[in-house]
């Protein structure tokens, strides 16, 4: 009897595979209307197989190379779609107007180059990710006004530029990643319509500085992502909004001295919240600042016995937070 209800339940769980209703060689859950085709032969959407109350697709490792608005309107219930891993190189416009009520698009690594405007309108997208793909520039035109988006990310692309005219329509976003890009020059008031932003990953780019009002409005940022960039200055009040900030990652950079200063306003740091290791520090009398704050904030860095001198040559090599003040005098 046992046996019996577990056959049933499974049976209302899962559509076997080929079955009339099911994608062939995907599985179909009529529980959850949810549709998954993971390293399967597919060269197209397959729309004509998809039961029209879907409310979750998940294709990755397919050739299917392309997706219109036309393949979404199969399934006018879709709330999730996830394209990840694919060979996706063309996307229709008003590609979304079939489906109005999908909040969740994810194009992870697929071989997007650009798109056409108006995309993304049409559905109240929340969360969309275009992450390793090969677009050279984002357009405003791909996104209605006052999208309801609060998740973008866009990183591993080819991007160089991340216009204002973008995050204008933007105004919601809690969470942007540009992370690995050739971002090498940020406006100075290009965030100011994101009030609400939590997590800021501008990792792994060109910047080589930041204007003083960069972060101006962005005063609720949680996580700041700076590592691995060329910044090899950074503006006395570039973090004075900042005062939320838990993590705060300046790693791998060219920073030499920060100004007196700069790390005041961050008060909310968790511990270990802040990495300035891999920068060639020089250990001089201008580095008292930064060696007053360290002794007093050693709870508050990531592994702070290595972040360590680069020059003078008689200091090279010792971490900073083992020098006598008066070794800063004496370089």
């Amino acid at each position: 009897m046992k046996s019996w209800y577990t056959l049933a339940f499974l049976c209302f769980t899962c559509v076997c595979r080929g079955s009339p209703s099911c994608p062939p060689l995907c599985k179909c859950y009529s529980r959850r209307a949810e549709v998954v085709c993971n390293e399967v032969a597919l060269t197209e959407y397959p729309s004509g197989s998809l039961q029209k109350n879907t409310t979750m697709v998940t294709i990755q490792y397919t050739n299917i190379s392309s997706i219109t608005e036309d393949d979404l309107s199969a399934t006018p219930q879709l709330r999730e779609l996830h394209l990840y891993n694919n060979h996706l190189r063309r996307l229709s416009s008003h590609l979304l107007r079939g489906v109005p009520q999908l909040h969740t698009l994810d194009f992870t690594e697929n071989k997007l180059s650009e798109l056409p405007e108006d995309v993304f309108s049409h559905a109240p997208l929340s969360s969309l990710v275009l992450k390793a793909n090969r677009l050279e520039k984002v357009d405003a035109k791909w996104f209605p006004h006052n999208s309801n988006l609060t998740w973008l990310d866009l990183s591993g692309n080819l991007l160089t530029r991340i216009p204002a005219s973008l995050l204008q329509k933007l105004s919601h976003l809690e969470n942007l990643d540009i992370s690995n890009n050739r971002v090498d020059r940020i406006p100075s008031n290009v965030f100011s319509p994101l009030s609400k932003l939590e997590r800021l990953n501008l990792q792994d780019n060109k910047l080589a500085s930041l204007d003083a009002a960069t972060f101006q409005s962005t005063s609720k940022v949680l996580y700041l992502f700076l590592s691995r960039n060329k910044l090899s200055k950074l503006p006395q009040n570039l973090f004075q909004g900042l005062t939320q900030v838990r993590v705060l990652s300046l790693d791998d950079n060219q920073l030499r001295h920060i100004p007196t200063g700069l790390l005041d306003p961050l008060t909310s740091l968790d511990d270990e919240g802040l990495d300035l290791t891999g920068n060639p520090w020089l250990c001089d009398g201008q580095m008292k600042y930064l060696w007053r704050w360290i002794q007093k904030n050693k709870n508050k860095l990531f592994l702070p016995g290595t972040i360590t001198c680069a020059r003078p040559p008689s200091l090279a090599g010792r971490s900073i937070v083992s020098l006598a003040e008066s070794e800063l005098d004496q370089s």
